[in-house]
């Protein structure tokens, strides 16, 4: 089975990367072997100026792979494209070797979500309570058609995950 996609999802402000940060290391720990696909809606540059990866690919290289013993990584320039895609850039990722793929971000799309909620975020109750969405994780009191998880029960977030995935492998 390849890994499911699994995203969390929240208006920005809501604590997304605060509790993926929390998240994986407690899926792993129950030996749940997770990647992540982040969106962001900022100019991003993980590479440096001045190292020669960063030069090259500003010389004009469309891709550049970069390796080490420790880890490698793909630089792919994108400039004609408008929002990345989340099915082809899932496809890039080794699914055979992950359990489940975490994705933070691309709320519209069409796969299984846990959306949060923060009322100290200001932002209004999520409306985008689709079919897709699995729970919600929140800091308030709620009652959904789908299961309420408090927002600061990592552990509690992680079994439902596990309990999730098993549903995925028929």
């Amino acid at each position: 089975m390849k890994a499911p996609l699994l995203a969390v999802a929240a208006f920005s402000g809501t604590g997304k990367t605060t509790l993926l940060k929390k998240l994986i290391p407690t899926l792993r720990d129950k030996g749940i072997r997770c990647g992540l696909i982040k969106h962001t809606h900022h100019d991003m540059e993980i590479d440096k100026p001045g190292k020669d990866s960063y030069e090259l690919r500003k010389a004009g290289a469309d891709q550049v792979l970069v390796a080490s013993r420790q880890r490698w990584a793909l630089m792919t320039e994108t400039p004609s494209q408008s929002e990345p895609d989340l099915a082809y850039l899932a496809s890039r990722m080794n699914r055979d070797a992950l359990d489940l793929i975490l994705i933070e971000g691309f709320k519209d799309e069409p796969i299984a979500k846990i959306m949060l909620h923060r009322d100290a975020a200001g932002k209004s109750f999520p409306k985008m309570l689709d079919k897709y969405v699995i729970a919600l994780a929140s800091d308030k009191a709620c009652e959904l058609n789908v299961p309420c998880l408090p927002l600061d029960d990592v552990e509690g977030i992680a079994e439902f995950i596990e309990e999730w995935l098993k549903t995925q492998e028929s």
